[in-house]
């Protein structure tokens, strides 16, 4: 069988990040860090789309790739309608959703959009790959309390399924016959109920919910949230979701969103500083809790991944809480990369169907 050559696109806030895989074997990589004082003027997915694009085909061509061919362009899914776990080829629906934010707006969008428009000049298909918006919820986990105010979800869906397939793997078992609970700590938290390769119930990160996180404040207090909406502090709701989304959480109580600076107080003695940060992992056992409640108690594995997984202050801290759930896992870090790639490589491979995005 010919080897297939993969272009891979991972969108961050002020990175983009390449690679090319050559089936499973990474070949290149590359990261575009994007200044903050370039970054400010743009308002708009689609302003922010204009200014990547070319600084990708840079990178491309600095490396000579700007006329390889590719068997695929692959990127990290943005907020498109609900769907099902899988990989799905960017059809022109799914880029004038991504481009118009019909579902929502964040830089997100931008993954299947550079990739629909690579791989249109490439000639080959383009794919997304377990988006933020997959949905596997039960119907119960979708009741709020409030009628027209379902739960929704918008989680680490690529990191958490690629990391449970792998846990799962390396056990000598299959995703779809084993109960786990996923925690991906990052710059929002998610913890995900995982039965029997289904994620019944999850958190909406983006929106905030479920445990604070290094700029999330998660799920607040209501009484205080409709006060603040009312003060006359903030004018519009783009400016309360912006504070809720991105200025909560260890930015709102320390001033800073970077870990290492975080550690670097507590081990100078700050107390304020370590009380903040036990309240984080606090609520992420909590929720860990909760989740086994969900799986009734047939946990087969706790795992704890994402960036600040890398801290073993904060993982210990949750481990004490949740070891009495089932054996407890730390896999840090996130191979975001790597599981777009094997996505598409599945479907390239005859191993899996692609899905259609359609209404």
């Amino acid at each position: 069988m010919a080897s297939m050559k993969i272009l891979v696109i991972n969108i961050g806030s002020t990175s983009t990040k390449l690679a090319v895989y050559n089936d499973e074997t990474p070949e290149f990589t590359h990261i575009l860090r994007h200044p903050q004082e370039e970054l400010k003027p743009l308002r708009t997915v689609e302003e922010h789309y204009r200014y990547r694009k070319p600084l990708v085909q840079a990178a491309l061509k600095q490396y000579g790739l700007e006329t390889a061919h590719f068997d695929a362009v692959v990127g990290r899914g943005g907020l498109i309608k609900p769907i099902p776990s899988g990989t799905y080829a960017v059809n022109q629906l799914m880029y004038d959703d991504l481009l118009s934010c019909k579902w929502g707006k964040h830089l997100v969008n931008l993954g299947g959009i550079l990739a629909f428009e690579l791989a249109n000049e490439n000639g080959c298909p383009a794919y997304i790959v377990d988006p933020v918006v997959v949905d596997e919820l039960e119907e119960v986990a979708r009741l709020s309390g409030y009628p027209g105010m379902p739960r929704t979800v918008a989680w680490h869906a690529l990191n958490q399924k690629a990391v449970a397939k792998g846990y799962a793997k390396s056990v000598g078992k299959r995703y779809e016959d084993m109960n786990l609970i996923v925690a991906h700590l990052g710059g929002g938290v998610t913890v995900g109920s995982h039965r029997k390769g289904r994620v019944i119930d999850v958190n909406n990160a983006i929106d905030g919910d479920g445990p604070y996180s290094a700029e999330r404040p998660g799920g607040l207090p209501v009484g205080e949230v409709m006060r603040l909406c009312y003060s006359g502090k903030y004018e519009t709701y783009e400016d309360i979701r912006k504070e809720f989304t991105s200025r909560g959480g260890l930015v709102a109580y320390l001033g800073t969103n970077d870990m290492r600076e975080v550690l670097t107080r507590i081990e100078a003695g700050d107390e304020y500083a370590k009380l903040i940060l036990q309240g984080m992992a606090y609520q992420v056992g909590k929720d860990i809790g909760a989740a086994a409640a969900i799986l009734k108690g047939e946990v087969d594995a706790v795992i704890v991944t994402g960036g600040i997984a890398y801290n073993p202050i904060i993982t210990d801290w949750i481990k004490e809480m949740v070891s009495f759930i089932a054996p407890f896992v730390v896999v840090p870090g996130e191979d975001e990369l790597g599981a777009l790639a094997m996505g598409a490589l599945r479907v390239l491979r005859g191993e899996e169907q692609a899905h259609e995005y359609a209404y």
